[in-house]
């Protein structure tokens, strides 16, 4: 059941290919999965049995809807039984993030670990570097990140060459760039504004520097139109690079990456078969958006069929310009478990990212989601202390008051303290939404 990993352009071949010809490819590797899950996972088999399939009943892409979704909680009541193989063949041990709850255990054989690199580096090829480039890597690649690790195996199959920097401290950041030259960063965008205001502060000549593009993690960098949001625009006015955004999670093991049309992250289809289905489990058209559902294909140690990601994600079923032919996925445009119905309003807290993020002043922010003693949505955004004047206040207010109809409560407090609450003890990752509710 294993995809062929010795060409990191491979996927890219097949993606433009003939919507049949990639269907037949896709459907050999989608009934071996489920060949293999039946056989191996616990879960699946007791999933199977209660429902009176057997794998030869999966024949299609239509049939593969008789097999009920997967979701997080399935994976965290029954972590260890979607587990196919022993223990004793687990090469690399990781957790998910817990963004939506407590973090799950994920296991990798080595073949996993080869499909994640040859995943990686096929999404960076995508994204137009070559073996001939040098990534700098400004993300954690301990605490259990299976996403670091991912980046630094994909950058060595490419044959590029990486600088392990880590988040935080611009200054290392910076040596960094003017000691190795890196032409490509791998970061979570919000971090550039930061680091752009130290150079500034420190009169270094970022324009003339090294970098030409950055794949940006975690965070979309782009509206469901596919423009650069306020996010991106920010950085883009004072830095005349390339910025890529990507969609991904670890139970995908599965990178969805924009190429340089910027329009919308590329499906890789021999390592994914993907869904996007509306509130009755539908498929949406091309244009619409939808949940996120997806089959992991050439998996070995956790594979998962039909795996619902909470994401709310624009599908697009066109062919791109650049060629390739299988879907693009827009920006996530908000979680499930986490929209918010505040003052007769429905928000996803991306949109509050988004309003946010037009404020230079703003470096850092946590949203938080509560509930009041009405049993209703409660929502604050804390903000830096410094910025407690009546005119930014005011400022603020009413940017939210005429983007989104609604304004959240706003605190002011320490910098020490919101550096606490973007930054949890137990998070490997900055937290900029905080859902207490329930």
């Amino acid at each position: 059941m294993s995809v062929s990993t010795d060409d990191p352009n491979l996927g890219q071949y097949l993606s433009t290919k003939s919507p049949d010809e990639i269907a037949a490819r896709q459907l050999d590797l989608l009934k071996s999965t489920v060949d293999y899950v039946s056989k191996n996972s616990p879960y699946y088999k007791s999933v199977f049995k209660k429902h009176g399939i057997a794998a030869q009943d999966i024949q299609s892409f239509e049939d593969l809807r008789k097999i009920p979704c997967t979701d997080k909680d399935d994976l965290s009541r029954h972590n260890e039984d979607f587990l196919c193989v022993p223990t004793s063949e687990i090469s690399d041990f990781v957790t998910t993030s817990g963004t939506l709850g407590n973090p799950v255990s994920y296991y990798l054989t080595a073949q996993d670990l080869e499909r994640l690199a040859y995943n990686e580096a096929g999404s960076f090829a995508c994204a137009g570097a070559t073996g001939s480039d040098v990534f700098m890597l400004m993300t954690t690649i301990d605490k259990r990140f299976m996403a670091g690790l991912a980046y630094y195996l994909g950058v060595q199959k490419l044959g590029a060459g990486i600088v392990r920097n880590g988040p935080g401290v611009p200054y290392l950041q910076w040596d960094s760039i003017m000691r190795f030259n890196p032409t490509y960063l791998i970061a979570v965008p919000s971090f550039i504004p930061s680091l752009l205001k130290y150079a500034e502060e420190n009169k270094i000549d970022y324009a003339s520097s090294s970098v030409k593009a950055i794949i940006c993690i975690g965070e979309p960098i782009r509206n469901d139109d596919f423009s650069l949001s306020e996010l991106g625009e920010r950085i883009k006015a004072k830095w005349d690079i390339e910025l890529y955004s990507t969609y991904a999670s670890t139970e995908m093991a599965t990178a969805f990456t924009e190429c340089a049309q910027g329009c919308g992250g590329h499906l890789r289809p021999d390592l994914m078969y993907l869904e996007v289905l509306d509130d009755e489990g539908q498929p949406v058209e091309s244009g619409k958006s939808g949940e996120v559902i997806f089959t992991t294909l050439g998996v070995e140690a956790m594979p998962l069929l039909r795996y619902k990601s909470g994401d709310i994600c624009t599908v697009h079923y066109e062919a791109c310009a650049c060629g390739q032919t299988t879907p693009r996925l827009g920006p996530v445009l908000g979680r499930k478990k986490q929209m918010i119905k505040y003052k007769g309003t429905t928000l996803f807290p991306q949109l509050i990212f988004d309003m946010l993020d037009q404020f230079e002043e703003v470096e850092e922010y946590v949203v938080e989601a509560s509930t009041n003693e009405y049993g209703n949505d409660h929502l604050c955004v804390y903000l830096d202390e410094k910025l407690d004047h009546f005119d930014f206040a005011y400022k603020v207010k009413d940017a939210f008051k005429g983007r989104l109809r609604v304004t959240p409560e706003i605190l002011f407090i320490p910098q020490t303290l919101l550096k606490t609450k973007l930054f949890p003890e137990k998070s490997r990752k900055p937290l900029k939404f905080a859902d207490l509710r329930g």
